[in-house]
């Protein structure tokens, strides 16, 4: 058996989850990266992305998929994700994403050269958040399977 590190998933309303774990993968501002247990004690931003979970005794190649929002990862004795968004790929409701998504361009279009720039910003925010979403309902960007 692999060396394992306890990961915790934490969001403002729960903790999303709680688990041994074999590896992370996770989109941080400088790309994707990998976490094990020994790893050098961090902390790191994450972007909207995908995030891999390999559990402890999981088949080879055999992941759990969500859809992270943002927020931070803390790397030390564990590894601790602090998110305001993140679900797993089988309960993302892609026609609410698709929806998210046309009303975000829309308001691009009739909103963008006199919107402020904090609202512009959140807008193309959350159109990324929506092709996300849908890219992780697909099965994510990695040839692997997940769970």
């Amino acid at each position: 058996m692999a060396n394992t590190v306890r990961l915790e998933i934490v969001t403002p309303a729960k903790s999303f989850y709680r688990g041994d774990v074999e590896l992370v993968i996770a989109r941080t501002l400088s790309g994707d990266e990998g976490y094990m247990a020994g790893h050098t004690w961090g902390c790191k931003l994450l972007d909207i992305g995908e995030l891999w979970i390999r559990e402890a005794g999981a088949e080879p190649n055999v992941y759990k998929l969500a859809s992270v929002g943002g927020g931070f990862i803390d790397i030390k004795d564990t590894i601790i994700i602090y998110t305001d968004s993140i679900e797993w790929s089988k309960e993302i409701d892609v026609a609410r994403a698709e929806e998210e998504q046309a009303k975000m361009e829309e308001w691009l279009r009739e909103n963008e050269a006199t919107a402020p720039d904090y609202l512009v910003a959140r807008a193309k925010n959350q159109i990324k958040k929506s092709i996300n979403r849908k890219a992780v309902a697909a099965g994510g960007r990695m040839n692997m399977k997940n769970n």
